[in-house]
């Protein structure tokens, strides 16, 4: 059952400013200072982690699934208008005592190959 290793297709997507300036006032952040940090759970692990969920390989029953853990580190934050890809793999698959502890990694770069932010989450599965 296990999907460590597993790799999905790149996944490439428009940081629209729309959106950008409606999170950022969801947030009470101001539009003006650009992307939010936090904004990267939308164009990073937003985009990939459907794949896994839906991979019938990877088996994932969302009913039992606890999104326990999400970190990002970033070596620049995308500017409004860009276009990044993000791609994402599964890093750990462990079942220990009737849990499943799958860990999702994703990298998303910028225009020209340049990195923008790891997203790492872990996902608890009830057996």
């Amino acid at each position: 059952m296990g999907v460590e290793g597993k790799t999905y297709p790149a996944v490439t997507s428009v940081i629209e400013p729309e959106r950008v300036a409606a999170f950022a006032r969801a947030i009470g952040a101001d539009p003006a200072d650009g992307v939010p940090p936090t904004y990267a759970a939308v164009y990073s692990l937003g985009v990939t982690a459907p794949q896994l969920f839906e991979d019938t390989e990877a088996a994932v029953d969302f009913a039992k699934l606890l999104h326990a853990d999400q970190e990002f580190e970033w070596d620049r934050h995308p500017r409004p208008g860009e276009t990044v890809t993000s791609q994402g793999r599964v890093v750990s698959d462990i079942s220990r005592r009737g849990m499943r502890f799958l860990t999702f990694e994703t990298l998303t770069t910028g225009q020209g190959g340049s990195s923008v932010c790891r997203s790492r989450a872990l996902f608890v599965i009830r057996s």
